[in-house]
């Protein structure tokens, strides 16, 4: 004969409750899953939502969706075909130049998904020559890839179009009609040439 206790404990062992056991997954002595395995899911679970939020349709190979291009507009231009290696690389290159001279002249990033939006400051008071010096290059640097674009035709359009695809990473743009396609195209090809020489 048990007393109360007993028969409260064995009321509440309910058997089956709870999530299920997964199946078919590595486990530790103690029952812990592997870290691969949970590793493997967390990787499907992005992958699925980068092809939904993406349009990347199940035609697409698993490694192209978990690409580094496919994680910004520029790279998912490059993959769609519509861009060379080249040009995403000049359009690489010209979007760290533009986060560099954001990043030593203390302005803020233009984009609140290229920042910390709580962590924005200036330079403390005093500035360095070192620092003033860095920050004249990046200037220096910005203004000449700006001079290379206004230099092409149609130069104003050309400039919008390659800073609102590589620096702003618009999503809408990876749509674009042919003519701005054709501005995206140039500016790249005349940063990537520049670059070269």
């Amino acid at each position: 004969m048990g007393g109360k206790a007993t028969k409260v404990k064995t009321g509440r062992v309910n058997k089956g409750a709870g999530r299920p056991r997964k199946e078919n997954v590595e486990r530790f002595p103690c029952g812990k899953i592997k870290p691969f395995e949970t590793e493997k899911q967390n990787i499907s679970v992005a992958i699925a939502a980068r092809r939904r939020i993406h349009g990347f349709d199940r035609t697409v190979a698993d490694e192209t969706v978990k690409s580094p291009f496919a994680g910004y507009t520029l790279g998912r231009m490059f993959l769609d075909g519509l861009i060379t290696s080249e040009q995403r690389q000049a359009g690489d290159d010209y979007a760290e130049a533009i986060a560099r001279y954001h990043k030593t002249t203390g302005i803020p990033a233009p984009s609140p998904r290229a920042q910390t939006l709580f962590t924005v400051k200036g330079h403390e008071g005093e500035v360095t020559d070192t620092l003033a010096d860095r920050a004249r290059k990046a200037s220096n640097r910005m203004m000449a890839l700006q001079g290379i674009l206004l230099r092409c035709p149609d130069g104003p359009q050309v400039r919008s179009t390659v800073y609102n695809v590589t620096v702003m990473d618009y999503e809408h743009l990876r749509q674009m009609p042919p003519q701005q396609l054709l501005w995206l195209r140039r500016g790249l090809t005349a940063l990537r040439g520049a670059r070269g020489g």
